[in-house]
């Protein structure tokens, strides 16, 4: 590890980096787990023990490079299927930004395990086979970033050493991807990046041997795509969490309310509004454990005093005076479904979203979504896991929201089975 990294990551300017989510995407064998491996390795990510296991069990594999695939497939069914079954978290930092990579599945019968890890991802990579093209998992996988309302795509033509590393492959992949995502996600931020995962090439390190490639390499674009605009900051949300009345000596009569900004820039002495009361105030004060702040915003967790002594519980949503989530107990939603007993039509299931919790009922099933074909199939209503489908939801007290395309903390749910505490679903509002 040379001096810059080891500076960075003994001082305070470390804790303070930028956090960057990334989910990764691609079918059985394109590399989505070596290039995973490679981003490890090629930034000395990798603990000297990590590496040894490794060059061992590539041994023991017949391989003929370092399998870094192995350091991402920690399951024993996904070592020897070769495929990632489970969502699994890597971590790992340079001196520009930390990053959490969500290594998702790629197979349908594992869509839930990819909504799941995608859902709080800034970036999503795509991985796609020069050899295959854009194929109908690509589409799917391109869909469900859409669907989850990802900023950045970043499609990467892997194994381009397997066509001498020429640029005509390249090209149709990427015309055809750009045709197809058009559609699909016209406003999205998106980056075509030809790679080699197994030997590295524009990974971490520039290729030679692709200089017709003029753009960065992948960990150049995670380094540098400008995520702070990917959070809402024109409307004021705060859901509270938790009521801090400390009662001391100290601190009296102090009264504050704890959580997470989900949307929109705080300061003191702007007007407010909490809902569902429809109580207006002022904030008094913004803070946090190292003390008042100027202003808060994103994904900041603080304390939020205000003016008046106003009832204000867990689930009660401060927002912008003049700057109000939609409301309602009746709610169309995409859900995901995720639990082996399909989902029961007039169903009652518990819903949570933000820190609020209320229990609402399954009134219809408008269609489910064929997410190879992105058709949308009416006639047959059942959804079982592993299902994307358009539902209507009736809630038994109104939910304040805003639409998930515009903010994705508001504009998400989970739905729980009472009977056995199991998430069954996520949602995103439409």
């Amino acid at each position: 590890m040379d001096k810059k990294i080891d500076q960075y990551f003994s001082s305070k300017a470390y804790l303070e980096m930028e956090l960057m989510r990334f989910t990764t995407a691609g079918s059985v064998d394109d590399g989505k787990s070596t290039l995973i491996g490679r981003l490890l390795y090629d930034s000395k990510s990798i603990f000297e023990d990590q590496l040894d296991a490794v060059k061992r069990a590539s041994i023991q594999k017949g391989s003929e490079h370092l399998n870094l695939a192995l350091l991402t497939d920690g399951l024993r069914a996904e070592r020897e299927q070769g495929i990632t079954i489970d969502v699994a978290y890597r971590y790992f930092a340079t001196p520009y930004r930390k990053f959490i990579i969500a290594d998702t599945p790629g197979h349908i019968q594992y869509t839930r395990n990819m909504v799941t890890g995608a859902s709080t991802a800034n970036a999503a990579i795509i991985l796609i086979d020069a050899r295959n093209g854009v194929i109908e998992q690509t589409h799917r996988h391109a869909y469900l970033a859409s669907l989850l309302g990802i900023p950045h795509i970043i499609v990467c033509i892997n194994k381009m050493d397997l066509l001498d590393f020429g640029q005509e492959a390249f090209e149709t992949i990427k015309k055809d991807f750009t045709s197809f995502s058009s559609m699909v996600f016209p406003d999205k931020d998106l980056y075509f990046i030809p790679i080699s995962a197994l030997y590295g090439d524009n990974v971490v390190k520039p290729s030679l041997k692709m200089d017709w490639y003029t753009g960065g390499t992948l960990m150049h674009i995670l380094e540098t795509i400008p995520i702070n605009r990917d959070h809402d900051f024109i409307s004021p949300r705060f859901p509270v969490q938790y009521v801090i009345r400390p009662e001391s000596v100290k601190y009296p009569d102090f009264r504050g309310y704890a959580g997470t900004i989900a949307g929109g820039v705080f300061l003191a002495d702007d007007p407010v509004m909490v809902l569902p009361s429809r109580q207006s105030t002022h904030i008094t004060s913004v803070l946090t454990y190292n003390g008042p702040l100027q202003k808060a915003y994103p994904p900041m967790s603080v304390i939020i005093t205000l003016n008046d002594d106003l009832d204000i519980s867990r689930g009660d949503m401060i927002v912008g005076y003049n700057n109000y989530p939609s409301e309602g107990q009746e709610i169309t939603a995409m859900i995901c479904w995720m639990n082996p007993k399909p989902l029961q039509i007039h169903g009652r299931y518990a819903l949570k979203q933000t820190t609020k919790e209320v229990k609402c009922l399954i009134k219809e099933v408008n269609y489910l979504l064929n997410i190879n074909t992105l058709e949308k199939v009416k006639e047959n209503k059942k959804v079982s896991m592993n299902d994307i489908a358009s539902v209507r939801l009736q809630t038994t007290m109104p939910l304040f929201f805003d639409p998930y395309s515009r903010n994705r903390i508001t504009g998400s749910l989970i739905l729980i089975d009472e009977s056995t505490n199991e998430t069954v679903a996520a949602g995103m509002i439409l």
